[in-house]
């Protein structure tokens, strides 16, 4: 965590309305969003609309918490990396201790709120979400392991499940393959976009795979956990979530995942610094269209009419 005194700040400046909803990482935010949206409409049960805009609200402020308290602990990192240097606290715009302070309120009102609305158990994944990101995966995976992306993906894997709860109380097999497609994808995703950035991981001192073990590695590990996560991806076609035209998209969109990792994974160093990491850059954009598709057909299937398509 950088010191308040390591950011050059004017004192006449005044934080506009959008530098404090910068700190909420709002793009983070709408997938955290979009996910638990999918997961509240393919639960087996309802809640009024009023109930799940609520709890879309609460579980939107609650990952807008955790970004913020992410950027009051990384500002020190994030002042040398180049892809974070212009947020809010290494540019200057906000301090660290406001950024702690909005990152606890919204917390503690996003934990509340969703157990009042809801139920605890929703409120309780939430909390125990924030913890993890804010705690166990910034001040502690972050900077010790290059296992960190691979664990610390669970922070971003819960909002499905959080949704899912949020309806039915409970936890199923649906909810899980959800929460399990996000958490195999996150390692890749962010491998991919290390290794065209490893300059900033290795001047921040970060221990990402890239920089421990090195391309080659991260390109075997990049093969393997695409594999892994295709296999799950198809596998949630065939529980109450899926249906023929979830596992049409998978199919396509995991035979896409696959080709470009297999791409990656059969080039060597000098390939990559000749193309300028043209394939990385490729698989790391597919990466993000990739969860949205498979969880905008979850979601086309969950407004389906019952019965749609017959006896699947």
């Amino acid at each position: 965590m950088s010191d308040a005194s390591l950011h050059i700040r004017s004192e006449d400046y005044e934080p506009s309305f959008g530098d404090f909803f910068a700190l909420l990482k709002p793009r983070v935010m709408s997938l955290v969003v979009f996910t638990a949206f999918v997961g509240i409409l393919a639960a087996p049960t309802s809640l009024h609309w009023v109930e799940a805009f609520a709890a879309l609200l609460f579980i939107a402020i609650g990952a807008g918490a955790s970004g913020s308290l992410n950027m009051w602990w990384d500002a020190d990192i994030d002042a040398v990396m180049r892809r974070t240097a212009k947020r809010p606290i290494p540019s200057g715009r906000v301090t660290g201790e406001s950024a702690l302070s909005i990152g606890i309120a919204l917390s503690l009102l996003s934990v509340m709120m969703l157990g009042l609305t809801t139920n605890w158990l929703a409120a309780g994944l939430l909390a125990f979400t924030i913890f993890f990101y804010a705690v166990v995966y910034s001040m502690w995976l972050k900077r010790s392991t290059p296992q960190n992306i691979v664990i610390g993906g669970a922070a971003g894997a819960f909002p499905p499940m959080i949704g899912w709860v949020a309806v039915t109380g409970s936890i199923s097999i649906d909810a899980v393959l959800m929460f399990a497609i996000i958490f195999l994808w996150t390692p890749p995703h962010f491998w991919a976009l290390a290794l065209f950035m490893r300059s900033d991981y290795d001047d921040a001192n970060v221990p990402m795979l890239t920089v421990t073990h090195g391309r080659r590695s991260t390109r075997n590990h990049i093969l393997v956990y695409t594999i892994i996560v295709a296999v799950f991806a198809v596998a949630a076609a065939f529980t109450s979530m899926g249906g023929p035209f979830y596992l049409a998209v998978a199919l396509i969109a995991n035979a896409v995942w696959l080709i470009g990792a297999v791409q990656i994974w059969r080039r060597d160093e000098e390939m990559s610094e000749a193309d300028n990491f043209r394939a990385e850059k490729s698989f790391f954009k597919f990466s993000l269209l990739y969860l949205f598709l498979h969880f905008g057909a979850v979601l086309v299937e969950a407004v389906l009419p019952a019965g749609a398509w017959g006896g699947w």
